[in-house]
């Protein structure tokens, strides 16, 4: 592992008197590889938050979301998880092979509890794992670098009730999504997305759109 506390961390540690805090909490739970009790946890999770680096040098929070078990730990330094289809933007993925540098944040609202990982990532499009993630167009892999518990006292508690209908299943199809039905990207979707919107009763507008998100209905 490297250092995880620069200057600018001990400056605010010293304003606060918390040096000698952070260094206790730093060798009580930070890790560098996974243990079989962080294994269970993160297998069981149908959700984490990622964070990539574009470009510029913004930080890119997103959700992911899957069945249980779609983030795999494959040994006590690596893990996987599948890319969904999404907007086509794929700024994960985009900023992954710029900067391989990963921030992986999963949580347990209901318990709560919650873990951090930071890692390297990388993405093979002949990555054989493709074929064991249903509806998964890349695969990434993470070498983990560091591995801590956070204090859960301000995770608001809250209650899973259903699983999205857009999380790919092996037993059947996946519904299209709704935003492919808005006129102004008709005719920029790739042509597997072509014929959606009839699919799905038709072009619409982006306010249609915009009503059917405030519904839930997308």
């Amino acid at each position: 592992m490297t250092e995880i506390y620069g200057e600018q961390h001990r400056a605010i540690q010293a304003t606060f008197g918390t040096k000698n805090l952070a260094d206790r909490v730093n060798d009580i739970i930070v890790a560098a590889e996974i243990a079989d009790d962080r294994k269970g946890f993160i297998e069981s999770r149908d959700m984490f938050f990622l964070t990539t680096i574009d470009h510029r040098g913004y930080p890119t929070c997103s959700y992911k979301g899957g069945n249980p078990g779609f983030v795999r730990v494959l040994d006590s330094k690596t893990l996987a998880f599948p890319s969904f289809d999404g907007n086509g933007m794929f700024l994960s993925m985009g900023n992954i092979t710029a900067n391989n540098k990963i921030g992986m944040l999963f949580i347990d609202f209901e318990t709560p509890h919650r873990l951090r990982i930071h890692g390297t990532a990388s993405i093979d499009p002949h990555d054989p794992l493709i074929a064991e993630f249903h509806g998964a167009q890349l695969v990434v892999r993470v070498a983990v670098i560091e591995i801590f518990v956070n204090c859960p006292r301000y995770i608001h508690k809250y209650q899973r009730t259903a699983t999205s209908k857009y999380v790919p299943q092996s037993d059947c199809m996946t519904p299209s999504a709704q935003w492919k039905r808005i006129n102004a990207v008709q005719d920029v979707l790739p042509e597997r997305d072509k014929n959606v919107a009839d699919t799905l009763g038709g072009v619409i507008t982006p306010e249609e759109y915009g009503a059917m998100l405030m519904k839930g209905e997308a």
